[in-house]
């Protein structure tokens, strides 16, 4: 027998007007329907209708994580620092890691994933190649200290996620386990009523040589991802790369000097010349843990600090200041030109191939030069995709233009290979009785974020409307008003629960029928019943959420009709 739940004895209370905090839908519409209430700066509790449909979410994860055979644990939340010092990642999280001491001053942390501690308890447990492969995971709540949580659930400092992570002896076994997970998560958001793209991805802090997100297509979304409308490619832009394509240089014009006063800047440069910004070569310097870098991109194009960031992290990156420029000749603020830098590293994108000829700084006050080749006139470090990808940018697959979108990160896998492992030293002994390093996958779904990607795929203007496998209820019947009304509306709803159907009855005195009718739609459960102006009849009124169809049944019909 499934639960009557009676909004009369329900925690939660409805909002007519959206919280004045509130940016997006899924924040405002859960805050409203009473899902969620704030605590503090993004740490939330979740109300009884909202951890139902958190609940349902858990349920649905578990479920194609067992059909893998995949077998769940439970790993503490505070975690010793000295696990995380072997990777380096106790560092590398920076200010976003929860770090704290015991009373007697040994150092902890709240944990932000888990790798670490399951090669830990793998090393514990595993000592041949017959305990392997496994895969293990765990739904717990993570921590992450972020400088301004916002959007509600959707970036919090606290929040529910399914990890998991594979071991195997073998990279064939690894890359089987990490084809496992993305099976299985692609059958979790279809049956979540989830709209996705799977994606390349970079795998940033986290190492290895793959990576893959899940992202939901969102106005509210964090992630921009390019999509080909001409073949498969997907990738979130920190992903997206351009082939570097050498050009012949030969009988190019040498380097040339031009007076350019005033041309501090690309835009005063490109209309002092009469040239298009993408004939000038933009040099924007930053500093790599106190060390100058310059980075080189084409003039019409913008540095994504983000791709700057990831290419030489752990390294801390910022950006220069007028200070350190001084006592610097080879470099004048406004005139920068890679030729000539001294003890500096340049970097460019792929833009500025080998035989490329631009106008750039000449490194000196109001002086630009023209002709200036990539390769002749001055070298490239490294090349390193740095811009920001834009709409229309070449597919890396078929060369046709990119459509770009915002998205919500609600799962990501990762072939991490041996990083963790090589830092645990974990070893089982192999076929030949000699010692074999184990390889890793690691694999995360938000949980919490699967809540608010519904909400904000799902809504519309009347508020939630949740997938039947994750809604708090099946049907939610209202009591028009009268006491009739609401002795059938119990009545009914004790037969739909003897059926298994779950239901949410709205029996609350005192409250209008218009009140009841906007707060069932505003809550979002799939199904309506109405107990209303036909109840002496035992006719009832049943209404599709989403599609707004009603019809007037025979309250035996409507139970059947629910039941079926």
């Amino acid at each position: 027998m499934a639960q009557v739940q009676r909004m009369s004895r329900l925690m939660a209370k409805t909002l007519r007007d959206d919280p004045a905090d509130a940016e997006v839908l899924s924040h405002k519409l859960l805050v409203r329907a009473g899902f969620v209430r704030r605590t503090a700066a993004g740490v939330w509790s979740w109300l009884p209708l909202g951890k139902k449909v958190l609940a349902n979410v858990e349920r649905i994860v578990r479920e194609e994580m067992d059909a893998i055979g995949a077998q769940e644990v439970l790993l503490p939340a505070l975690l010793p620092r000295e696990p995380y010092d072997a990777t380096g990642r106790w560092d590398e999280y920076g200010q976003e890691l929860f770090r704290l001491k015991d009373r007697k001053g040994a150092d902890y942390l709240l944990g932000p994933t888990h790798e670490e501690i399951f090669t830990l308890l793998v090393k514990d447990q595993a000592s041949s190649y017959k305990d392997l492969p496994v895969i293990l995971y765990q739904i717990q709540n993570k921590f992450r200290d972020e400088a301004r949580p916002r959007a509600g659930v959707l970036r919090g400092r606290e929040f529910l996620m399914k990890d998991s992570y594979s071991f195997d002896t073998e990279d064939e076994g690894l890359a089987q386990s990490y084809a496992l997970h993305r099976e299985a998560y692609q059958k979790v958001f279809a049956r979540l009523g989830l709209d996705y793209r799977i994606c390349a991805a970079t795998a940033g802090a986290m190492g290895g040589s793959k990576s893959e997100e899940f992202l939901a297509p969102a106005e509210a979304g964090e992630d921009t991802f390019a999509d080909c409308p001409n073949c498969e490619f997907a990738a979130n832009t920190e992903a997206v790369s351009f082939a570097l394509r050498p050009v012949d240089a030969a009988g190019l014009p040498d380097l040339e000097e031009i007076p350019t006063p005033d041309t501090p800047t690309i835009e005063t440069l490109a209309a002092s010349l009469g040239v298009p910004a993408s004939a000038t070569l933009k040099n924007l310097l930053v500093k790599v843990d106190g060390e100058i870098v310059a980075v080189g991109v084409p003039g019409d194009r913008e540095v994504d600090l983000g791709k700057v960031e990831a290419h030489f992290a752990p390294a801390a990156v910022e950006l220069v200041t007028a200070e350190d420029f001084t006592g610097r000749a080879d470099l004048v603020r406004g005139y920068v030109g890679p030729q000539g830098l001294e003890k500096v590293t340049y970097i460019a994108d792929p833009r500025v191939a080998p035989g490329t000829a631009w106008i750039t700084g000449a490194n000196k006050e109001h002086t630009h030069a023209k002709n200036v080749v990539a390769g002749r006139d001055f070298e490239v470090d490294a090349y390193v995709d740095v811009v920001v990808v834009e709409e229309g940018d070449p597919c890396p697959n078929c060369g046709t233009g990119l459509k770009l979108d915002r998205a919500i990160e609600i799962g990501h896998i990762f072939q991490l290979g041996r990083k963790y492992t090589d830092a645990m030293k974990l070893d089982v002994l192999g076929q030949n009785g000699k010692p074999v390093r184990v390889t890793m996958g690691s694999y995360g779904i938000g949980v919490t974020r699967a809540v608010a990607a519904l909400a904000e795929q799902t809504a519309d203007d009347k508020g939630l409307c949740w997938p039947a496998e994750v809604a708090p209820a099946d049907v939610h019947v209202v009591a028009a008003g009268k006491a009739a009304q609401t002795e059938l509306a119990l009545e009914v709803s004790e037969q739909l629960a003897a059926r298994g159907v779950r239901v949410l009855v709205d029996d609350r005195a005192g409250v209008s029928p218009g009140v009841k009718f906007t707060d069932a739609e505003l809550i979002g459960v799939p199904k309506i019943l109405v107990a209303g102006r036909r109840t002496a009849e035992g006719v009832v009124e049943l209404k599709d959420r989403r599609t707004g169809e009603r019809e007037e049944l025979p309250v035996a019909e409507a139970v059947a009709r629910l039941t079926a």
